[in-house]
């Protein structure tokens, strides 16, 4: 698998019902016993079964020329669990109508097992950063 937007996500922002500028924006760790369906996941209740650790809001968020981007982000005391991804999500307050945005399996030392120390992701500091359009 590889970096990639939910379809449902790329529907909404076509028809602008998301501005990711003034939203809460998190980030989840995934266990390896998520097997992505991007036809149909969405809301953040249809993989909270393998979402491991505490949510994480990004801070920083910026949306410029097509380009997102936000603060590189930490996930306190990392359980024992192997994390394959991170999942990207706008916040509602309610898992099932929380949308889902960005699944990154393609990053620098995923898939990791947890040990209870913290890990850090550093987002890309290239052209495209966290994603662009």
């Amino acid at each position: 698998m590889s970096n990639a937007i939910y379809p449902k996500f790329k529907e909404k922002m076509l028809k602008a019902q998301v501005d990711l500028s003034t939203r809460v924006i998190k980030a989840v760790l995934v266990k390896n016993t998520y097997a992505p369906v991007f036809s149909t996941n969405e809301f953040l209740s249809d993989i909270q079964a393998h979402v491991t650790n505490t949510p994480q809001q990004l801070s920083g968020v910026t949306v410029t020329n097509g380009v997102f981007d936000a603060n590189d982000v930490t996930f306190p005391a990392v359980a024992a669990d192997t994390h394959k991804a991170i999942v990207l999500y706008i916040d509602t307050g309610v898992p099932a109508t929380s949308p889902l945005m960005m699944y990154f399996d393609d990053i620098p030392g995923f898939p990791f097992t947890g040990n209870g120390a913290d890990a850090e992701i550093r987002w890309s500091s290239g052209d495209t950063r966290i994603f662009s359009l």
